[in-house]
């Protein structure tokens, strides 16, 4: 997950003119650039034995340039794009807006594609998240909550041992034993590029366990509030003391290469990434890395986050019975062990989106260090209970209204300021303040 990324837009033509002649349909797929996506773009080729007929294009962004072009292309109706990845933030916003066809349709019309798929694999919670007035709008490619994960070696070195429920206390006394950077190793490596999907998705569940909310019952703005700058305040100090420098340009891929490189001693992130971590193939710490739950302060409520990448077909495509295809290989059971065939292990495979996936024996061996932990992450993160006072909102590390977007990479470029020296910590809360009241008038939310 970056800020931005160039353009790439290829198509993945089909291994031979005479079968290339036969196509009947073209879709475009809007991606974002992480790994997972990365892998399904090469397994394309398999999607083209079953569906020979369907040529695909691929356009992939970071992903906050991803979110602005898939907005602005879906919101006219331009129709660019067949599939399109969103977020678990974004499916119920452009479900009501009327963006997204419904799924649970297409499924009933496609009985033999419904069956094969089994819609009822797909975890409760995650489903229902997607479901809106009854009907599906999306299907979870991968969804996550957010854990910590930690050097073993470096902390036995350190004579530490890592909780399974950390304090964010306990994380900076740890930051300081293992922090080398002569020896090129960071305490802790943390997410500072701005985007309210980047640094502010770490940032808000901190918050969250300082005691703090983004607003009030009333939907007045609370970043002036104790818990924000005590919150603000413990980030900018730990980061400066001891993470990487130039932390400001590290989104999730740039800490997933440093901690992979065993170069960071500890990371809080997605869960998607303990199989990357796990992965020989990308990860010089396998052997050594560590998990434990995301860390917490004077409350565990929201201190993990709940996130899903999904596949979703916009209103405005020309190609709905090709998308639909697509979509529901992408994101099967057959998809999975494609994936586990292509890494050569089942800890490589799209996380948290089926049953099925839990109960297989073969991941189970091959993610036994830490799937219970991600399952028990995603099956506890409550959208509706993230804060220790009530809020007239959901969501655990985003507000889930349309004006967060903005809001959200605003203040997270304010929080960017504080962390390089630019601005102090009153200064970026003062801003966020008066930004996030601004869209409490502006958007009516404030009686």
């Amino acid at each position: 997950m970056k800020f931005t990324a160039p353009l790439i837009s290829a198509a993945l033509l089909l291994s031979s003119a005479a079968t290339t002649s036969l196509a009947a349909s073209t879709i475009t797929v809007a991606t974002v650039n992480n790994p997972d996506m990365v892998t399904m773009q090469k397994l394309t080729p398999e999607f083209n034995k079953k569906y020979p007929d369907i040529t695909v294009k691929w356009v992939t962004l970071g992903e906050n340039e991803l979110r602005q072009k898939l907005t602005l292309d879906i919101a006219s109706g331009a129709g660019s794009f067949d599939v399109a990845t969103v977020g678990a933030y974004e499916v119920p916003i452009w479900a009501k807006n009327g963006w997204l066809d419904p799924l649970t349709p297409m499924f009933a019309a496609n009985p033999e594609i419904a069956k094969a798929y089994n819609v009822n694999d797909i975890l409760p919670g995650v489903r229902t998240a997607l479901t809106i007035g009854g009907n599906l709008f999306a299907v979870p490619f991968y969804a996550e909550s957010s854990m910590t994960f930690y050097n073993k070696d470096l902390f036995k070195k350190a004579g530490l041992t890592m909780p399974l429920n950390p304090t964010w206390n306990q994380i900076q006394s740890f930051a300081a034993k293992i922090h080398n950077p002569s020896g090129g190793t960071y305490g802790i490596c943390l997410r500072g590029l701005p985007g309210w999907g980047e640094n502010m998705a770490l940032f808000t569940t901190i918050v969250n366990t300082f005691g703090g909310r983004w607003f009030d019952n009333n939907w007045q703005p609370q970043l002036n509030s104790p818990a924000w700058k005590s919150a603000m305040t413990f980030y900018v100090d730990l980061m400066k003391k001891y993470g990487p420098p130039g932390a400001t340009s590290n989104g999730f891929t740039e800490n997933l290469t440093l901690m992979s490189q065993g170069k960071c001693g500890m990371w809080m992130d997605a869960t998607v990434a303990a199989g990357f971590l796990s992965d020989p193939s990308s990860s010089k710490i396998v052997n050594s890395v560590g998990f434990a739950n995301a860390p917490s302060a004077s409350t565990k409520r929201g201190n993990a986050w709940y996130w899903s990448w999904n596949l979703a077909i916009p209103k405005s495509t020309k190609e709905k019975d090709a998308a639909f295809k697509f979509l529901t290989w992408a994101t099967s059971q057959e998809y999975i062990a494609l994936v586990a065939k292509e890494k050569g292990t089942w800890a490589s495979v799209p996380p948290g989106t089926r049953v099925s996936t839990y109960n297989n024996p073969e991941y189970k061996k091959a993610a036994g260090a830490f799937s219970a932990l991600v399952l028990g992450a995603i099956s506890k993160a409550d959208v509706t209970k993230a804060t220790k006072d009530p809020v007239p909102y959901t969501g655990i590390q985003y507000v889930a209204i349309p004006e967060f977007q903005a809001l959200g990479t605003q203040v997270g470029q304010y929080l960017a300021g504080a962390l390089s020296g630019q601005t102090s910590v009153d200064q970026a809360l003062s801003q966020g303040q008066a930004a996030a009241q601004k869209v409490a008038k502006d958007g009516g939310y404030q009686k």
